[in-house]
């Protein structure tokens, strides 16, 4: 039955995005061009008014749709929102260290894989859970992790490797994987730059799939009976993690989400992000399991409400459903996004493929299709180019720019007197530190920004415009 009150509200909304002045007309010098935004109409702010009208202020209807929609969009079978990227990454790195893992499971003090160019919060919940990072450079141009350096980082207590797809163009999975399987080690893949972005392994790479380990088997991999060469980053690792903060690909304000391929995984994960209970009923739900009064867990008394029954150090992390109802309706948008970050990137490389002499032009990871989150530019030591004066003079002709994140982590104040390993040099990585800066490519930017950028980069150049 419809509901006239509803209807009423939705039909204001309605009228008012309608009423919204389209977007001033650029003008170059005065109309900021921003690095990152949110793309959000009247589809979002109809969903968010409903879900507000429901009054079901935690993880509801429209959350459960959309952990379906996501899940299906990456082809695996389990979703689970959070109220940050970072947050997925604190809760699918703790997953490892579950006890429910056994022997399997990561302990304190054991290594982790991982590179120094990037976010913090992809490295430090390595650090939160009592493990040592060993830190590995990155190649120039791509951005990642240099594959080659895999080996000199391994050690008797490697145990994972936690990689991000940096700023959406997916690191080298074949050899990763390769090297996982190898070596047997987890694999996390830091996916909050990259949703929407694919990979073909070689014809000749070993389809490796990850596996959840068993008593009677503690492989953590195996080969696949029907390899798919081509598919979604966030597909190839054991847990990966997305984001949608307003910079990302889609958005609900503060929001990430955790995937894997794995039920006992997802049980892990969600234990984490739901106060670290050992109960998986959805809130409002009681007795999935059929027995909420018939467990014997820990030192309890037998019969102790599963409800209140808890099996690891976890957290509340959950997202509102009016939060979830906002990146439903952005889900409709993802393919168009994707296509814009792509055909954005597209032109500003051949806008600028003529100054590759002073400038490092960033380019895909063989076998990637790239979802770009942002136009990553390194100046060439030949040039004798000073980065602070490029960036100041962008920001006096209102272009925004961003460093690529942290730089190099292992020279950040937070990291002093923490425990650390270097694995070779940091050559590459220090460089990015130096030299590296990036531009938006995201969906709200106009042609005429994307050419007013790099006209400006070429100005300081002293190249010509065309």
């Amino acid at each position: 039955m419809s509901d006239p009150g509803r209807q009423a509200v939705r039909d204001a909304v309605s009228a008012w995005c309608a009423a919204q002045a389209k977007p001033a007309p650029f003008e170059p010098g005065l109309t900021p061009v921003p690095v990152s935004g949110k793309v959000v109409g009247e589809t979002e702010r109809l969903a968010m008014v409903e879900a507000a009208l429901d009054g079901w202020l935690t993880t509801g209807r429209f959350n459960e749709a959309f952990e379906k929609r996501l899940a299906d969009w990456f082809g695996l079978p389990h979703a689970i929102t959070v109220n940050s990227g970072s947050s997925a990454n604190l809760v699918a790195v703790s997953s490892l260290f579950s006890p429910r893992l056994g022997p399997a499971a990561i302990q304190p003090g054991d290594e982790i894989i991982t590179v120094a160019a990037g976010f913090p919060t992809t490295v430090n919940p390595i650090l939160q859970n009592g493990a040592i990072p060993v830190f590995v450079d990155v190649r120039p141009g791509t951005y990642d992790i240099d594959a080659a350096a895999l080996a000199g980082a391994l050690g008797p207590r490697s145990r994972a490797v936690v990689l991000a797809h940096t700023l959406g163009n997916p690191f080298d999975l074949a050899a990763v994987m390769d090297f996982c399987a190898r070596h047997d080690l987890w694999l996390i893949e830091d996916c909050c730059d990259a949703l929407g972005s694919r990979y073909r392994l070689p014809d000749d790479a070993s389809d490796w799939r990850p596996r959840l380990p068993t008593a009677d088997d503690p492989r953590r991999w195996s080969l696949a009976e029907a390899p798919e060469p081509e598919r979604h980053v966030g597909t190839f690792g054991h847990l990966a993690t997305v984001s949608f903060y307003p910079a990302h690909h889609i958005t609900m304000g503060e929001g990430g989400a955790v995937l894997t391929f794995d039920m006992a995984l997802r049980r892990i994960a969600e234990s984490f992000r739901d106060w670290g209970r050992d109960c998986w009923c959805a809130p409002g739900c009681d007795n999935t399991c059929g027995k909420r009064f018939d467990w014997q867990l820990g030192g309890l008394p037998r019969g102790y409400d599963h409800k209140y029954t808890y099996a690891h150090l976890g957290y509340n992390l959950k997202i509102s459903d009016m939060q979830a109802a906002c990146a439903l309706a952005q889900m409709d948008r993802l393919p168009g996004f994707v296509a814009a970050r792509k055909a954005n990137f597209a032109h500003l490389s051949a806008r600028l493929a003529d100054c590759a002499d002073a400038l490092q032009l960033p380019f895909a990871t063989p076998g990637s299709t790239p979802s770009w989150f942002g136009f990553p530019i390194t100046l060439r030591p030949e040039a004798g180019l000073n980065r602070v004066d490029l960036l100041q003079w962008l920001d006096q002709h209102r272009i925004a720019t961003r460093l690529l994140f942290a730089g190099n982590l292992t020279r950040q104040p937070y990291l002093q007197g923490k425990t650390f390993r270097v694995a070779g040099s940091l050559e590459q990585t220090d460089r990015i530190m130096n030299d590296t800066f990036w531009i938006g490519v995201w969906p709200g930017l106009t042609i005429d920004m994307l050419d007013y950028a790099a006209d400006q980069i070429r100005v300081f150049l002293g190249r010509d415009f065309d």
